[in-house]
């Protein structure tokens, strides 16, 4: 990683410059259809490796659209580089590190910073009441049986507890409803479905806020599950390392990303709603079928020139948007989460990216200090905030196991977990509507999580069967020929070195055949 540390991003567009400088997008200046072909390419680009990000120029049937809107798909993809990007660290950063780093970094946190609208990109353009039409914006049908047509999801839903006034940053799926309309799908439980029943109750209209285009690290953490009083701007701040620049709404006193590609302002008033739905989901399938949603009525639009539209396709893996940085942001959640509770030795937490979109699966990786310790962590991981979520499997594997290398962690539930009297089961867990696997649909909001134990027996510890490994003097040496070697690529790394002195040579004088250790 020889390329010094560079400055914080501040909108999309830097982004994209840093993702072309390490060759990780694709233009296509050739006419495209919003409808189904660019989420037909994006699928299939999401299946290569590498898979670049993919920026549509031309989108027919817009050519003379206001707007002149570009559409930039797989922002992240499967590429933990531009998640690092993202992230404000090195696109080269080992994937158990840069979860480490995104860990420590969701320690601090720092306010945005309200800008001028002068200052503010994001009102280069402005169109309201009667001349907004949503129509004109390439927003496109992604699955060939989804309901509608759908923006994003959204990059960041911005709305307000009427009771606190805490301000939620959240990604939430939107259905074109008409000109000037929009659905907003919310599971049960998130942030801003709260804030929108609380003020239903209270008779209180809803002022929304929906940016679509952003600095793709708004995105990261509007998707994880925060504490209720803490807005996702400050946790923003406190990766990014500086505040995150904000701007007043026109009709609210809600803040929005100043340098934001288009943000959409709206109301949702009492007890308005719609039918929305089905949409391609994060599990790979169509999610419930079509049901009632808050109904958005559209009141501004704020755009840069030329304004670049993110999307975020939901699919089956690799080709889901949210698999690559929710096993990064997610896996660093749970493990702030630990942190905070003062439990020790955790040496890497992974949420696998093709578990359902990072949701399915976490894995522990802890270095055992006391009696139960593996069995407290997969209890805590299976319900702290940031993993209690639907994740159906935690597994705990021994501190030697890399948890995001599933071969190291199929191989520890292999070697060292007896089903037996290693996986425990709980009931009646928090899940979602959008899971396949229960039927009927009614009881979807209630799951269930298997917790396994694939680390050596605590009480074994000392007699447990040894592993093989090679010696770090060996594996240096040979790491530093690997090229004069003939060899491709780099070494790859090995997390556990053997520390005992190499085994005597054992000499049988008695000659060849006198052994009593012969088969066959």
């Amino acid at each position: 990683m020889t390329d010094p540390v560079k400055t914080p991003i501040h909108d999309l567009r830097e982004w994209l410059a840093r993702v072309e400088a390490i060759g990780e997008i694709a233009h296509i200046r050739q006419p495209v259809d919003r409808d189904e072909e660019m989420s037909a390419i994006s699928y299939l680009v999401g299946k290569q490796k590498p898979s670049p990000a993919v920026l549509f120029d031309h989108i027919k049937g817009f050519e003379k659209s206001p707007y002149q809107a570009r559409s930039l798909w797989n922002p992240y993809g499967p590429s933990v580089r531009r998640i690092a990007i993202s992230l404000e660290e090195h696109p080269d950063t080992p994937t158990v590190e840069l979860i480490r780093r995104t860990k420590e970094k969701m320690k601090k946190r720092l306010p945005p910073r309200e800008i001028a609208r002068e200052e503010a990109s994001v009102y280069q353009n402005t169109v309201t009441g009667d001349d907004i039409d949503l129509d004109q914006l390439p927003i496109p049908r992604h699955w060939p049986l989804d309901g509608g047509r759908y923006a994003g999801t959204a990059d960041a839903v911005i709305t307000r507890d009427p009771d606190s006034g805490y301000l939620n940053v959240g990604t939430y799926r939107m259905m074109l409803q008409g000109k000037r309309q929009t659905g907003l799908y919310l599971s049960p439980g998130k942030d801003a479905r709260l804030h929108i029943t609380r003020s239903w109750q209270q008779g209180k209209s809803v002022h929304v806020a929906a940016a679509w285009g952003i600095d793709p690290l708004l995105m990261l953490v509007g998707s994880q599950s925060f504490p209720k009083n803490v807005s996702e701007y400050e946790y923003a701040g406190g990766i990014k390392g500086e505040p995150v620049p904000v701007v007043k709404a026109m009709h609210s006193d809600l803040l929005i990303p100043a340098h934001a590609e288009l943000v959409v302002e709206g109301v949702i008033h009492p007890n308005s709603m719609k039918h929305e739905g089905p949409f391609g989901e994060f599990t790979g399938y169509y999610g419930k079928p079509e049901a009632l949603c808050p109904l958005v009525d559209i009141t501004a639009v704020h755009y840069r020139t030329r304004p670049i539209l993110t999307n975020a396709l939901m699919a089956d893996y690799p080709s889901c948007e949210q698999s690559g940085f929710f096993s990064i942001l997610r896996g660093a959640k749970i493990w702030d989460d630990l942190d905070k509770l003062g439990i020790p030795g955790i040496a890497g937490v992974y949420s696998h990216p093709a578990a359902a979109g990072g949701f399915g699966m976490t894995v522990i990786s802890l270095e055992q200090r006391y009696a139960g310790h593996a069995a407290q962590v997969l209890a805590l991981a299976a319900q702290v905030p940031g993993g209690a979520y639907y994740t159906k499997w935690i597994i705990a594997v021994d501190e030697d196991v890399d948890p995001t290398d599933m071969d190291q962690v199929i191989w520890a539930m292999g070697s060292r977990c007896n089903p037996v009297s290693d996986i425990d089961i709980l009931r009646d867990t928090w899940s979602t509507p959008l899971d396949p696997s229960q039927n009927p649909p009614e009881v979807r909001p209630y799951g269930s999580k298997a917790l396994i134990n694939a680390c050596k027996q605590h009480r074994y510890l000392p007699t447990f069967s040894k592993r093989t490994t090679l010696r770090k003097d060996v594996y240096d040496r040979i790491a530093a020929r690997w090229s004069e070697l003939g060899l491709s690529g780099q070494a790859p790394g090995v997390r556990a070195f053997e520390t005992e002195a190499p085994a005597t040579t054992y000499h049988d004088e008695t000659g060849p055949g006198s052994g009593s250790t012969s088969m066959g």
